[in-house]
C-alpha cells in the first residue's frame, strides 16, 4: 500500500468509497442526507478545496483517502472491505509526516467506530457540538492530538 496525492482520474472512485463507507458506518443518516453530503464531498474533491491523499492497493487503485485543511482532518474514508487493515492508520501517519503531530478532527458522535479509531491514534476529545457543520442534528465530537 502506498499513499499518493489526489489523482483526478480517481475522483469517481473516491466518491464511491465515501458513499460505501458512509452507508456502512453512518447508519443514522437518511437517504436524503447521504445524497446531500455526497454532492458536497464530490464538489470539495473536484474543486480541490482540501488537500487529498489517496491510499492505493496493490493494483494501484484507491482503497481510501484523507482530506486535509491545514492541521484539520476534514475527511477520512476507507473502503469498507478494507476496514481494520491499517489503511486509516497509514493515512494518519502520512499526515503526521507532512503536517506534524498537532492535528484536529470532528467525528460524528453516532459513529463510535470512528471515534474509537481516532482515540487509538492518540486523539482526545476537547469539545462537542449538538449540530454538524451543515446545521443538522448530528452531534460532533471535537478531537485533537498534540
Amino acid at each position: 500500500m502506498i499513499v499518493v496525492s489526489y489523482r483526478e482520474h480517481d475522483h469517481d472512485k473516491l466518491v464511491e468509497i465515501w458513499e460505501s463507507a458512509v452507508r456502512a458506518t453512518h447508519t443514522f443518516l437518511e437517504e436524503h442526507h447521504i445524497q446531500f453530503y455526497k454532492k458536497v464531498v464530490s464538489d470539495v474533491l473536484k474543486q480541490r478545496q482540501v488537500e487529498v491523499w489517496e491510499v492505493l492497493n496493490t493494483e494501484q487503485q484507491p482503497a481510501g483517502f484523507i482530506g486535509l485543511h491545514d492541521d484539520f482532518i476534514e475527511m477520512l474514508f476507507i473502503d469498507p472491505s478494507q476496514h481494520g487493515q491499517g489503511l486509516g492508520k497509514l493515512l494518519i501517519k502520512h499526515t503526521f509526516r507532512i503536517k506534524g503531530r498537532h492535528l484536529k478532527v470532528d467525528v460524528n458522535e453516532q459513529n463510535p467506530g470512528a471515534a474509537q479509531f481516532y482515540q487509538k491514534m492518540g486523539f482526545v476529545q476537547i469539545g462537542r457540538s449538538a449540530l454538524d457543520g451543515s446545521g443538522n442534528p448530528f452531534p460532533l465530537l471535537h478531537l485533537e492530538i498534540r
